[in-house]
C-alpha cells in the first residue's frame, strides 16, 4: 500500500522545522519531500497532518508491560497500545516477570506472545540472572542466539559483585550491553521515598542517594575491568551523574538514561503519604533534578526512557509504605518533556527529539529512531500547539499510576505509524 503523509513539519539537526511530505510504501520510507501528487505519484490513501510536528517514532528502552504474571497491571497488548498513544514505535521490555524468561523456551514462548499481541515493535531482554534474584547467569549465548538486545535484572539489583563481575565478562564475550538497576539493598532500610526534609516531615523512612550511586561505582570499576558496555537504569542522583561523567571521560564503555519524572519533578512536590508518588528511583532532592538536567546537556546521559511501571489503582491508593513502587509514562513522555522543557527554553526541541528517539536506538543498535529514506516507516505525529489535560480516562494503559494527573500538556499524539501501518490515530482510538 502506497500511504501519503502531507503537510507535516519535521525537526532538522539545526533546531528548524521543514515542511515535508512522507511517501511509504512496502512498510519503508521511499521518499521524504513536497508535492507528490502534483508529479502524478498515486497514493492508496493520503492523510493531512495540517502542519503538526513529525519525529521519528520514539524509542524507549525502559518499559515494563507485566505479561505474564501479571496480567491486573498490564498486558502486552495494552502496554504496546499504551506505547502507541505515546507515540513509541520500538520499546525494550524488562524480564522480571513470572515467569522469568530465563531460558530459551521461556524466552520464546514470550517473544511469540509479543508477536502475537503487540502493535508496536517490541525488544524483549533477557535476565542476567536466574530468577533474577539468584547468583546464576543465565545461558547468554543461547539468549543472544535468540534475539535478546541485552541482559538486566531490573527491579532489583545484582547484589554481589562476583556475580556481576562474572555476568558482565560473558555479556562482553556475546557482544551484549548489560542493564543495571543499581540498588545496593543493604543500604535501603525500609526506605520508601528520598531521604530528606520532606521524607522527615512525613514520617516516612528514606532511601539513601548512595542507594544507588555506591553500586554505579562499583560496576563502573568492573566494567572498566571487563569491557562490557555497561548501561545505568533510571539514573537519578547529582552523585550518579558525577561517577558516570568521570568514568566516561576516563574511557569506560558505559551509558545511562534518565526518566521524565525524575526530570521534572523533585521530592518537595510530595504533599502527602500517597502511593502514586512512590517510585524506584524515587523522586529526589531539587539539586539532583538540576544535575539530570545538566547531564543531559554535557552528554553524560545519553537519552531519555520511560520506566513505565503500571500498577493498578487498589495496589497504588494506600501509603507509600506499603504501595509498590512505580509510574507509568509510556503516553505522556513526549508531551511533558516538550511543555516542560522545549516551551520553557530549557532544551532544543530538536534535542528532545534526538534524546527520544535516535539515541537510545544508537545505544543498542536498534534499527529505529531516524527518518531517512530506505528505513522503517516508524514516524510519529505531535499537536503542539492543542493544550491538553492529562485525564485517568484517555489511559489506553490498564494504570494510571502517575503525579501528573490532571496536568495540562503540549504534545499530543495525532498519529503513529509502525512499519507503515497507523496503529494509532487521534479520534480512533
Amino acid at each position: 500500500m502506497k500511504l501519503l503523509l502531507k503537510n507535516g513539519q519535521v525537526v532538522s539537526e539545526h533546531n528548524q522545522t521543514i515542511p515535508s511530505d512522507i511517501w511509504i510504501e512496502d512498510k519503508k520510507i521511499k521518499a521524504i519531500g513536497l508535492d507528490f501528487e502534483k508529479e502524478g505519484v498515486h497514493f492508496d490513501k493520503v492523510v493531512d497532518l495540517d502542519g503538526h510536528l513529525v519525529t521519528p517514532g520514539l524509542v524507549d528502552l525502559h518499559v515494563h508491560f507485566r505479561e505474564p504474571g501479571f496480567c491486573h497491571k498490564e498486558t502486552i497488548e495494552t502496554g504496546s497500545k499504551a506505547a502507541a498513544r505515546g507515540g513509541y514505535t520500538t520499546v525494550c521490555a524488562m524480564p522480571n516477570l513470572d515467569p522469568v524468561p530465563d531460558t530459551l523456551e521461556k524466552y520464546n514462548d514470550l517473544k511469540n506472545l509479543i508477536e502475537q499481541d503487540s502493535i508496536i515493535k517490541i525488544h524483549q531482554y533477557a535476565p542476567i540472572t536466574h530468577s533474577l534474584n539468584s547468583e546464576e547467569i543465565v545461558d547468554m549465548e543461547e539468549l543472544t542466539q535468540a534475539g535478546a538486545p541485552a541482559f538486566t535484572n531490573d527491579g532489583v539489583g545484582v547484589q554481589t559483585a562476583g556475580t556481576m563481575y562474572l555476568a558482565m565478562k560473558e555479556a562482553a564475550k556475546n557482544n551484549r550491553p548489560l542493564v543495571a538497576h543499581t540498588e545496593d539493598e543493604s543500604l535501603l532500610f525500609g526506605g520508601c521515598m528520598h531521604k530528606g526534609k520532606k521524607s522527615e516531615e512525613l514520617g516516612l523512612p528514606g532511601i539513601m542517594s548512595a542507594t544507588e550511586s555506591s553500586q554505579i561505582a562499583r560496576d563502573l570499576v568492573l566494567a572498566e575491568e571487563t569491557g562490557v558496555h555497561y548501561h545505568v537504569c533510571h539514573v537519578s542522583t547529582k552523585e550518579s551523574v558525577r561517577i558516570i561523567r568521570e568514568a566516561k571521560q576516563a574511557g569506560v564503555k558505559v551509558s545511562c538514561e534518565v526518566c521524565p519524572h525524575h526530570l521534572i519533578l523533585a521530592d518537595h512536590i510530595i504533599t502527602e503519604d500517597h502511593g502514586r508518588f512512590k517510585m524506584n528511583p524515587p523522586l529526589r532532592a531539587e539539586d539532583d533534578r538540576q544535575a539530570l538536567i545538566a547531564g543531559l546537556r554535557d552528554g553524560t546521559i545519553d537519552c531519555i526512557a520511560t520506566d513505565h511501571a503500571p500498577h493498578s489503582e487498589d495496589e497504588k491508593n494506600q501509603s507509600m509504605l506499603n504501595a509498590p513502587f512505580g509510574i507509568v509514562g509510556s503516553e505522556t513522555a513526549f508531551s511533558l518533556m516538550y511543555t516542560h522543557f522545549v516551551k520553557t527554553g530549557i532544551f532544543t526541541l530538536e534535542q528532545v527529539s534526538r534524546w527520544m528517539t535516535v539515541e537510545p536506538a544508537k545505544l543498542f543498535n536498534l534499527e529505529a529512531g531516524r527518518l531517512q529514506v530506505g528505513g522503517p516507516a516508524d514516524i510519529a505525529v505531535f499537536d503542539i500547539e492543542t493544550e491538553v489535560g492529562i485525564e485517568k480516562e484517555d489511559f489506553l494503559s490498564k494504570s494510571c499510576n502517575t503525579p501528573f494527573l490532571g496536568w495540562k500538556v503540549l504534545g499530543e499524539t495525532v498519529l503513529t505509524v509502525v512499519d507503515g501501518t497507523i496503529v494509532w490515530e487521534r479520534g480512533n482510538a
